[in-house]
């Protein structure tokens, strides 16, 4: 394997990347960046010699680009937007999205707990969020399984979108979406880095990253990084392997006209289990007490995960004149999944003896994603008012089969589990085959008058899709809707620094199924649920800082959500759900050498076609991470922090005792890091570092789905105590 690949740029920001034109900065030895283009004089050079400055290409985590589709600082942005840096993620030591959205506001987090790790399943504001890379919609498989996972260390960043964003983006949900943007080549000459992790549950990791110039003059540069990692499951019976290889090169140099190419190949040959354990016995005791954490329901023998995601991505860039550019991107992506498993039906043959019920499927899933979006972005000045305007287009297309099988399998004894059973072959049970197409057009002003920035945004969406059941041979169901989305803000700068905003913003989802309005004598197809929210908040930026404190109140409404019929093959288009909550958070990146993620949330997420919640929302979350490098004496360069997190209770479904509440819990995380060059100068560009997740091993059930009409109650008992340590080289 000619490459070592691993977690870099966790130290070193001055080669984090990103997708828009890098602003050379310089970072000071304070923490803070002085303007673009600031000297310094080193009084032992003499004026022969030539200085020296270092300069990086990253975006400020108070600067993001999902809620407008360009750069824009957050202070002016209407809507509420949560960044996590790259430099946030390297000092927590995260491995996935689940764990890199933890401290967000709003975040309802880990659906399948600590175990079932192969999909990242949270919810935003009550609802499930689609997941967008470098722009572009990573396309959820129609059935479930053939859907992708970025390893979030090729990730610069990520932005989390609040609130409905179809009028940008189409389709989408009410909760709103996880914007994230791949490492690109920057605007250094030459640059890398390689590292090493290991932790609890035989965690290994080899990362690395190098880039740089591929022509003298910078007009075509690179960036190739990689990963080899894998861990056993807290169940430690199951594990996961990956590796990835993501090779990019801009053409154009710092030219009006840019054109970068990214690839990405992974190869995940295992990804743990996707089991839980019956509710009698996790959450609720059962007749012989509670079953271990590393309890697992499955049969090693027969467990597999196979995943196989290929992409190309193209990101091009002209700027015609200083108002005027227009930028494309695209994508193309090719996702195989292969997944076989026994896990238990949530219920008891005999609870007495421990005998849990069992059932086994296997699936194979082949999907192929086309993704584009094109815009042109401009200035115009009318009197008093500066417009920022943008005019795009975008396309999505996708094509997916499917083939499952769905069985029995033999009951397992919890007391003394065998798991290489003989499990009869299931028989077939699925054989899809999925076509979709999305097209859209938008339009966008962002008006700028004195203190006053007004927002208005307008979509036109065309979806078809067409799913052919070739198993029960029943034909061909069809959608064709189309859908307008609008959202309008509006934000008013205080000249002490505060800046007030409201905000209106509508989505649409598109929904499988057969409804009727005239109790079943005619059936068609089921319309979109469309979603819409108002948004209210203050915003304020201490002046010259990266301290930014956000807070904010929302009421979203789902409606044309599908409400099933008792005893009838149809659904009525009468749901209704509603999420109402407030937010506070508070981010400093490098504030007097101190970063600061604080944040509050309350929601209360209602369905009014139940009288109950949604199942898995939560009651809102707090969590405060806070980590300090000393600045000068002994000591120096040593970085030490901690955090708290903590998830109020969510609902969980109804079992046969009634409603399933799965209570609230608090953990806590712990985080060092080192640079070694302050002990020695030979040691320069070494750093160590050591994180841990759930510091004290707190046990706690994250998640609970129970259906009382099928007697059928699952949980996931939470991420147990998992510590690692990185020892990383970068020039």
């Amino acid at each position: 394997m000619s490459l070592a690949v691993g977690l870099l740029l966790a130290t070193t920001p001055a080669l984090a990347a990103e997708s828009s034109p890098p602003v050379p900065t310089r970072q000071a030895p304070d923490g803070n960046t002085p303007a673009t283009g600031a000297k310094t004089t080193d009084t032992k050079s003499s004026p022969t010699e030539a200085e020296q400055i270092v300069v990086s290409a990253r975006r400020a985590a108070t600067v993001a680009s999902s809620a407008t589709k360009s750069d824009t600082p957050l202070i002016d942005t209407a809507q509420s937007v949560t960044v996590v840096t790259r430099n946030e993620m390297d000092v927590r030591g995260v491995l996935n999205l689940n764990q890199a959205v933890r401290y967000a506001a709003g975040i309802t987090p880990d659906l399948r707990g600590g175990v079932g790790t192969r999909y990242d399943q949270f919810l935003l504001r009550g609802f499930m969020v689609p997941t967008f890379l470098d722009g572009l919609k990573l396309q959820d498989s129609p059935t479930g399984y053939a859907v992708a996972q970025t390893d979030t260390s090729r990730l610069d960043r990520l932005e989390i979108l609040k609130g409905p964003a179809s009028a940008l983006y189409g389709q989408s949900s009410p909760g709103g979406l996880v914007a994230l943007s791949s490492k690109l080549p920057t605007t250094l000459r030459s640059y890398g880095g390689v590292a090493a992790t290991g932790g609890m549950f035989d965690l290994y990791r080899v990362d690395a990253d190098v880039g740089g110039y591929a022509t003298d003059e910078g007009l075509v540069r690179y960036r190739l990084y990689g990963t080899v990692n894998g861990q056993h499951t807290q169940l430690a019976r199951t594990g996961s392997r990956r590796f990835s290889i993501s090779p990019s090169f801009t053409f154009g140099g710092d030219g009006p006209t840019t054109l970068t190419l990214l690839g990405n190949y992974q190869y995940d040959p295992e990804n743990g289990t996707y089991g839980g354990v019956p509710l009698v016995g996790s959450l609720r005791r059962a007749s012989f007490g509670y079953l271990p954490r590393d309890f697992y329901d499955g049969d090693t023998s027969y467990e597999k995960f196979n995943r196989r995601q290929g992409a190309i991505t193209y990101i091009f860039n002209h700027q015609f004149n200083r108002d005027w550019s227009f930028t494309s991107r695209g994508r193309y992506d090719d996702i195989m999944t292969e997944y076989r498993s026994v896990y238990d039906m949530g219920y008891y043959d005999n609870e007495a003896v421990g005998l849990l019920s069992r059932s086994a499927i296997a699936t194979k899933e082949h999907a192929h994603n086309l993704a584009f979006d094109s815009q042109f972005k401009g200035h115009v000045r009318t009197g008093p008012l500066h417009h920022t305007m943008m005019f795009g287009f975008d396309y999505m297309q996708q094509s997916a089969t499917e083939i499952g099988q769905y069985g029995a399998a033999p009951s397992l004894n919890v007391f003394h589990p065998d798991y290489h059973m003989v499990i009869p072959t299931p028989g077939p049970w699925v054989n899809y085959l999925t076509d979709s197409h999305q097209a859209g057009a938008y339009g966008q002003d962002e008006i700028h008058w004195d203190r006053l920035i007004l927002t208005g945004s307008l979509r036109h969406d065309w979806y078809r899709s067409k799913q052919t059941d070739r198993q029960s041979g029943s034909g061909t169901t069809r959608q064709s809707p189309g859908q307008i989305t609008w959202r309008a803000s509006g934000l008013y700068h205080f000249d002490f620094g505060l800046a007030p905003y409201i905000s209106y913003s509508t989505s649409f989802q598109p929904q499988s199924g057969l409804v009727s309005a005239d109790g079943g004598r005619t059936l068609h197809q089921a319309s979109p649920s469309v979603g819409k929210q108002l948004e209210g908040g203050l915003k304020y930026q201490l002046p010259g800082t990266s301290l930014l404190l956000t807070a904010a109140g929302f009421h979203i409404e789902q409606t044309n959500v599908l409400v099933s019929v008792a005893n009838a093959g149809y659904s009525v288009q009468s749901g209704l759900v509603h999420s109402d909550g407030f937010e506070f958070e508070a981010h400093a990146e490098a504030f007097k050498n101190l970063m600061i993620d604080a944040a509050v949330s309350v929601q209360k997420v209602h369905d009014d076609s139940t009288g109950k919640p949604l199942m898995q929302s939560g009651k809102g979350n707090a969590s405060l991470f806070a980590f300090y490098t000393m600045p000068s004496g002994r000591v120096k360069g040593l970085g030490f922090g901690g955090g708290l997190r903590y998830t109020a209770k969510s609902y969980g479904g109804e079992a046969n005792y009634g409603s399933v509440w799965v209570p609230q819990y608090a953990v806590f995380d712990g985080s060092l890091r080192y640079d070694l060059s302050n002990a020695s100068r030979s040691l320069r560009g070494w750093t160590a570092s050591a994180s841990v997740r759930n510091l004290f091993d707190t046990k706690f059930v994250a998640n609970c789905m129970a259906y009382a009409s099928y007697g059928q109650a699952f949980c996931y008992y939470g991420e147990r105590r998992n510590a690692q340590a990185t020892i990383g080289y970068t020039w």
